[in-house]
């Protein structure tokens, strides 16, 4: 599978951005999405993973209540969506997946086999 992260940009802070994986490939239908991030100076962060059937998230404690993931399957997409963006989530963001039979995720992105180019979002006034 091939991933591709889409939507990063310039945004004040406060803002909001929607971020888009789009696969190829193969389906999403048993493939867990992960999104994660990397700062200059900082390791990756996991910031966020939904299974591959919907019903299971996890969120990091620094993107809780703000960011939501979520997936379209029948259209090999998934996406996050950014609230309330402050400088610290400055980064590149990438989106990765792996096959999963289980309605569960990870945030531990040494389980994700596969991985998309990342996207830059920059917060900033």
């Amino acid at each position: 599978v091939q991933l591709q992260a889409f939507g990063g940009g310039l945004v004040q802070p406060g803002g909001s951005l929607r971020l888009s994986c789009v696969a190829s490939g193969r389906t999403l239908d048993d493939l867990v999405i992960g999104w994660f991030r990397l700062a200059p100076g900082k390791e990756r962060e996991g910031v966020g993973c939904i299974s591959n059937r919907g019903g299971f998230w996890s969120y990091a404690d620094s993107v809780k209540g703000r960011f939501t993931i979520s997936r379209d399957n029948a259209n090999n997409k998934a996406y996050l969506q950014m609230n309330s963006l402050r400088p610290e989530d400055t980064a590149i963001y990438y989106c990765a997946s792996r096959a999963s039979t289980y309605d569960y995720c990870s945030r531990d992105g040494q389980s994700y086999g596969y991985w998309g180019h990342g996207t830059q979002v920059t917060v900033s006034s």
